[in-house]
């Protein structure tokens, strides 16, 4: 199976400049291939695992990824699928996101030995050549290549135009476009991959690639992946869904795939999981109570791909513990409170924005209100409630928000 026959039955294709001759010329032997993440945060999150995920099938499949930080187009910022411009980021800051993303590239990518002379994924920073530039030069020698008529088309461009678009950021489809340039002068990279809300930017560096190097090369772009909902992948109500364990739990991201919609569990072990597709087939089919084998499967699967297998096997006894089915309290989410804290009592709604359930004292008083809140597998009723060392059972506490999300707390 050629990669983009294994792209198409795991959701990974929306559209490309030339599919045919991309097909064609992949026929011919590996190919070098890139995709550009702006360091915007210190780690990626659940929704930019199809971009992660495709970069990991391309290696797989034989072919050369290059994962490009933008630590200079990050100084601008995209403006895509934003309603008002980018805060800016120092470069100290920049330096430091790009730092957390490298790491997190190099555990799902083989990035090679260079001193044992093996080759792997390449990462580079486009701020090691958009840096360098002169404005003058810049605009002298990319600027004519660009149509100001044709970019005013593009969806980015002309939904930012009612609410407000800075001349920085109409910049930006030009870097991009010259990143693309500068892979294939350096690497000889003739792919350009993203998620179907880049196709603008995508074509933008296909177009200047052809008009400056007289070549052809492609832009291939993936879905923007939705629940069934249709709210973004990786989005719940504390937040975005971290591939970072300090961000995001590695307990509380088993159980963001275990606690998935059923409509989205093929859709996710296509994606989001190594797993063979005759297996993804077969767990997708199941009904009813056999279901949640495939959400296990599936959450075990994504947890051990980002988090280690260690990692996805404690979050996989916790969970078990937690619903019936045996394992080991100790893994999970925990936190040690010393039983002087307790004395006098401490307020529930303190204690559950302190450990991470919820953003706020004022959302966990609405929630004990609501009767969401459980103590122990009992509801709380009280927004005033006080929690003190006598609520401790075998020396812990097990707190509960809504049906799903737990956090014990280990008295001492």
């Amino acid at each position: 199976m050629s990669i983009w026959e294994l792209y198409r039955e795991r959701g990974f294709f929306q559209q490309c400049t030339d599919a045919g001759a991309l097909e064609s010329r992949t026929a011919e032997g590996p190919i070098t291939g890139y995709i550009g993440f702006d360091p915007t945060a210190d780690s990626f999150h659940v929704g930019h695992l199809i971009p992660l995920m495709s970069l990991v099938h391309f290696q797989r499949a034989g072919h050369q990824p290059i994962a490009l930080l933008g630590g200079g187009t990050a100084m601008i910022g995209d403006p895509t699928g934003k309603n008002e411009m980018r805060q800016m980021l120092s470069e100290e800051q920049l330096e430091h996101n790009i730092a957390g993303l490298a790491g997190q590239l190099a555990q799902l990518l083989d990035m090679g030995d260079p001193e044992r002379g093996e080759e792997g994924a390449i990462l580079v920073n486009n701020a090691d050549w958009l840096r360098e530039w002169r404005y003058i030069d810049f605009l002298r020698e990319i600027g004519p290549h660009f149509s100001v008529n044709r970019m005013l088309t593009f969806e980015t461009f002309r939904t930012r135009m009612e609410t407000g678009l800075s001349f920085i950021e109409f910049n930006y489809p030009l870097l991009q476009a010259y990143d693309f340039l500068e892979l294939h002068r350096r690497y000889g990279c003739v792919l350009q991959m993203g998620g179907d809300d880049q196709w603008a930017n995508i074509i933008s560096g296909v177009d200047l690639v052809r008009r400056m190097e007289r070549t052809t090369v492609w832009g291939w772009t993936f879905p923007l992946l939705t629940t069934a909902s249709g709210a973004k992948m990786g989005k719940t109500e504390q937040g975005a869904v971290w591939l970072d364990p300090n961000r995001t739990a590695p307990y509380d991201y088993y159980q963001y795939w275990v606690n998935i919609d059923d409509a989205d569990v093929g859709k996710c072990l296509a994606c989001f999981t190594l797993l063979p597709m005759d297996e993804v087939r077969h767990l997708a089919a199941l009904q009813g109570a056999d279901l949640r084998k495939a959400k296990a499967a599936l959450a075990y699967e994504a947890t051990k791909l980002i988090h280690g297998e260690e990692e996805a096997k404690k979050a996989q006894t916790g969970a078990r513990a937690l619903f019936g089915g045996g394992g080991d309290l100790d893994q999970v989410p925990t936190t040690t409170v010393e039983a002087s804290r307790l004395a006098e009592g401490l307020p529930l709604p303190d204690i559950l924005n302190e450990v991470g359930l919820t953003k706020s004292k004022g959302e966990g008083r609405r929630l004990i209100a609501q009767g969401g809140i459980s103590l122990n597998n009992e509801k709380v009723s009280d927004p005033t409630f006080r929690v003190t060392a006598a609520h401790a059972i075998d020396g812990a506490i097990l707190l509960r928000v809504g049906k799903k999300r737990y956090h014990r707390l280990v008295v001492e």
